[in-house]
């Protein structure tokens, strides 16, 4: 048996910079949803159009990190740097020529893939303006977000912390200028919001690049070039095979998403500002979660690097816990506040004579979201310890259920069927949710994954 004060003080010292990150990261999105809704509501659903397309062409980015991840812990965990660093420098060539490709072609379609995603009028040319600037600037975002992907992996998540808390004090600072024009700079309303996301995540591809200058971290750039590595086809092999899946995965998600996202914009424009909302409040209680899997993948990789299965099933517990007893707070938190954090976005104005009715729809949502969080972090979390173990086919088959069919399904049900409008979509999220829990539950209690190789 293991001492669980020690595993618990060791997934808390790499827990906190990790969740503190990914926190900061879904507040400053919240903080960028608040700056764009004084604007009113259509701005606020024009940049929410482009969140599911702007993921979808970000899938193949997210199955690389995910390979990183998970192959540095577990090269770390077996004392193999240099195979680390060839990992490193071959997905980062991926990375950097796959972002030019995807960036220009979603820049080029942008018009009917927001029409696609269901822009109506008013909503239309601010949504393509937004989406057009942010994925033709995408490679900054992948640089950074390949780098720090290989850092938590070798369980450095305190340099991923200061680089993307930086960034995103960019983004606001920047979006405080540019949205309503401040100290002589142009108002630029929603294009502005756009500028000041890219600027954003040029600077965190700036500091990411710096934080692997060093010769003494684990994946280095300068060690790279002292052993002469090489970008290799073994080591492309190795991302490809963990990762493959993953890409399935994450675009068949992002479409399940991108579904349900269409069905919330055709309940109208004020239903559809509310859910944009809603979903910045439970980015929130996902950031928490998100924080705790980034160091399941860490500790799990290394433990089964080191051939100690019980332990890494140990590290996945704890974070387990961690997790649930945060969803707990995160509930009441939620039940208590729905009506405030509405009202925060959506005050009562004269020039917005819609924003009382906007504010009831997202506390009916925010209802929902007290029992979807429960669910959504634990899920969140076995599903990150799966990953971490390379057990990448079965997540992706577990989240395309999930996402892709119970999701819409369910959505659709609701929306629809029942007539709740956006509430019956968010049943969907819910029954997403439950249904990925069950799945992470059950195959982390099999322990299968422990006997994975990557």
């Amino acid at each position: 048996m293991y001492d669980r004060r020690e595993l618990f003080r060791t997934t808390i010292s790499m827990a906190w910079p990790a969740m503190l990150e990914s926190f900061f990261v879904a507040f400053i999105g919240m903080v960028d949803s608040y700056m764009v809704s004084s604007l009113g509501s259509e701005a606020v659903a024009s940049v929410g159009l482009t969140q599911q397309p702007k993921m979808v062409g970000l899938a193949l980015f997210m199955a690389t990190n995910v390979s990183l991840s998970a192959l540095v812990a577990r090269r770390k965990g077996e004392q193999r740097r240099r195979e680390a660093n060839e990992i490193l420098l071959t997905s980062l060539m991926l990375i950097i020529v796959s972002a030019i490709v995807v960036g220009a072609l979603m820049s080029i379609f942008a018009s009917p893939i927001i029409h696609l995603s269901g822009s109506k009028p008013e909503t239309h040319d601010r949504a393509v303006a937004y989406f057009r600037i942010i994925m033709s600037c995408m490679v900054f975002n992948c640089i950074q977000m390949g780098v720090n992907a290989a850092q938590r992996g070798a369980g450095n998540t305190r340099i991923t912390m200061r680089t993307n808390i930086t960034s995103n004090l960019v983004n606001v600072c920047a979006n405080y200028l540019l949205i309503n024009g401040h100290f002589g700079f142009p108002a630029l309303g929603v294009t502005g919001a756009a500028i000041a996301t890219v600027l954003g995540t040029v600077v965190a591809s700036i500091m990411s690049v710096l934080s692997i200058m060093k010769s003494d971290v684990f994946v280095s750039i300068p060690y790279i070039i002292k052993e002469k590595i090489h970008a290799s086809k073994t080591a492309l092999f190795s991302i490809v095979r963990v990762g493959y899946s993953v890409f399935f995965e994450q675009l068949l998600m992002r479409i399940g998403f991108m579904l349900t996202s269409m069905m919330a914009a055709r309940q109208g424009t004020s239903p559809f500002a509310a859910h944009n909302v809603a979903m910045n409040v439970m980015g929130l209680s996902f950031s928490f979660g998100d924080g705790l899997q980034a160091t399941a993948v860490a500790l799990i990789g290394r433990s089964l690097g080191q051939k100690e299965p019980e332990l890494a099933k140990a590290y996945g517990g704890t974070c387990r816990r961690i997790g649930f007893a945060i969803s707990l707070f995160l509930s009441a938190l939620y039940f208590f506040g729905a009506r405030i954090f509405m009202q925060m976005f959506f005050p009562t104005d004269p020039e917005f004579p819609e924003n009382p009715q906007i504010v009831e729809y997202g506390v009916s949502i925010l209802r929902l979201l007290i029992f979807i969080v429960i669910f959504q972090v634990s899920q969140v979390i076995y599903m990150g310890c799966l990953r971490g173990a390379g057990d990448t086919a079965y997540t992706a088959m577990a989240s395309t259920i999930s996402v892709s069919i119970i999701r819409t399904a369910f959505a659709y049900l609701g929306a629809y069927i029942l007539g709740f409008g956006i509430v019956g979509v968010w049943i969907g999220v819910l029954a997403d949710q439950v249904s990925r829990f069950l799945f992470g539950w059950l195959r982390f209690r099999s322990g299968k994954w422990t006997k994975i190789k990557i």
